[in-house]
């Protein structure tokens, strides 16, 4: 469980009727665009004068915005659930949990005092008003259609340089072991206009690097324009004073060279793919409902690579899908060896009650499935390694994240690396420099390199020429 951190007081003096209203607290489970759904909670309820604390000890309060993506993940949300239900605590279930189980949530806990869908968490602020007059909510629409823009209001708990920006909600696609669609709904996207004012916005408020999220980013604007947009969004960004965009949950199939283009030639958009193919063999695709990416090869990925020579690329795998053979997954692994990815993630596979995958045939035993991950993992932990050590030499923009006050590093990101899900960069100061802020970006000079992450040198306007001369 992550307890957001904020600088909220435990009471608004802003309200004179703040002293009246209960102490709310919240807990953040799952994604990243669940993320983004809290923070416009924290800010709805902070703008209609709510307190808002960090300890959900001192909260009268909770709102628990839970995943309901995979059974870990529901097990995470209820032991969470439980734990401050036996504190005592009124709760407010938000999110895909709410979603997925409604009434049942209700009846099984007595301390559940609403529930919140994920196409309702606008509404955040009746909810607790009703509940402050005594009644149980139901506030989950049947069909998610909802999806914040930027007259929402937002507190971000990303920390000043980071944030999310979700560029559309839901998704068409039906891949037979995902529940998202039936969780978030079809997929809605935000105008360009939306997006570029949001992006404005934080911008102002200094963010350094900008992430943007939806379950199918190359299939942004679909729904709204009859076709895909990403190239001409990723080019209105361009003109955002934000140095780095990232874009995550890109498919192959729609890096068409217009996309490409726009990733090339837009100043502030790192070349940074992530790709969740989950898998290479066709049949196992075809299972997988996924059609239209068993064109997804060698050649096509490495048009891409010719496209964007300084593609920095990320996928995930599922092993032991119902069906998976040996063979299937020696194409699996042979796959990952010749593509060399420079970051993987790898999952079991996870039969999730309300999915097609569920009452597969030929179902593999967890044992047998968690053999594969860890093949997978060890063929290609030499790979990112190898691949890290490729930019010792290179002078780099590093996004300053925290200091460690024990050795007096500075530890940080290049763009080689998304948050949480990737390496770090660590960066030792040159004696005649200054630790440099948090949130600021620094020229670094990469010195060392392991399995997962980068070490540094601070790079100073004294210390320029002897660090070129250093990396030729």
């Amino acid at each position: 469980m992550t307890q957001l951190s904020h600088s909220f007081s435990t009471s608004h003096s802003n309200s004179t009727n703040a002293k009246a209203k209960p102490l709310v607290a919240f807990a953040h489970l799952g994604c990243e665009k669940n993320r983004v759904d809290t923070e416009h909670m924290l800010g709805l309820l902070a703008e209609a004068g709510y307190g808002i604390t960090r300890s959900q000890s001192d909260a009268n309060v909770v709102v628990i915005n839970t995943c309901s993506f995979i059974q870990e993940a529901r097990e995470e949300s209820v032991r969470t659930l439980v734990e401050l239900a036996d504190q005592g605590k009124e709760l407010i279930i938000a999110g895909c949990l709410a979603q997925h189980f409604q009434e049942e949530l209700l009846q099984a806990l007595p301390e559940a005092k609403a529930i919140v869908g994920t196409g309702d968490y606008q509404h955040i602020v009746q909810v607790l008003q009703k509940v402050e007059r005594g009644q149980r909510v139901n506030q989950v629409s049947k069909t998610p259609r909802f999806v914040g823009d930027e007259t929402l209001p937002r507190f971000r708990t990303t920390g000043k340089a980071v944030a999310y920006l979700k560029v559309a909600e839901g998704c068409d696609y039906r891949c037979a072991f995902c529940i998202i669609p039936k969780l978030r709904g079809d997929q809605r996207s935000r105008p360009i206009e939306s997006i570029v004012a949001e992006a404005n916005q934080l911008a102002k408020e200094g963010v350094k690097e900008l992430i943007l999220i939806s379950q199918i980013t190359t299939n942004y604007g679909l729904d709204l324009y009859g076709k895909p947009r990403l190239a001409d969004l990723l080019s209105a960004l361009g003109d955002v004073d934000i140095p780095w965009i990232r874009v995550h949950y890109a498919y192959p199939t729609g890096l068409t060279p217009e996309v490409l283009k726009a990733f090339r030639d837009t100043r502030n958009v790192l070349p940074y793919l992530d790709l969740p193919l989950q898998h290479s063999h066709p049949h196992i695709l075809q299972l997988m409902n996924r059609p239209w990416q068993s064109d997804v090869n060698s050649c096509l990925l490495q048009r891409i690579r010719d496209d964007l020579p300084d593609a920095i690329i990320r996928t995930s795998f599922i092993v032991g899908f119902p069906g998976e053979t040996e063979s299937h997954f020696d194409h699996l692994a042979s796959f990952l060896e010749t593509q060399r990815f420079d970051h993987v993630g790898v999952f079991t596979f996870s039969a999730e009650e309300g999915t097609k995958a569920a009452n597969l045939p030929n179902q593999i035993p967890s044992e047998i499935a968690q053999a594969r991950k860890d093949k997978l993992i060890s063929l290609q932990q030499p790979i990112a390694a190898f691949l890290n050590s490729t930019w010792i030499g290179k002078t780099v923009d590093v996004l300053v994240e925290k200091h460690n006050s024990e050795t007096g590093e500075m530890i940080g990101r290049c763009s080689r690396f998304a948050p949480e899900v990737d390496g770090e960069v660590f960066v030792n100061a040159n004696k005649d420099e200054l630790d440099a802020e948090i949130g600021s970006m620094i020229p670094a000079l990469i010195t060392g390199s392991d399995l997962y992450d980068l070490t540094a040198e601070m790079v100073g306007a004294r210390s320029m020429v002897d660090a070129m001369r250093l990396s030729s």
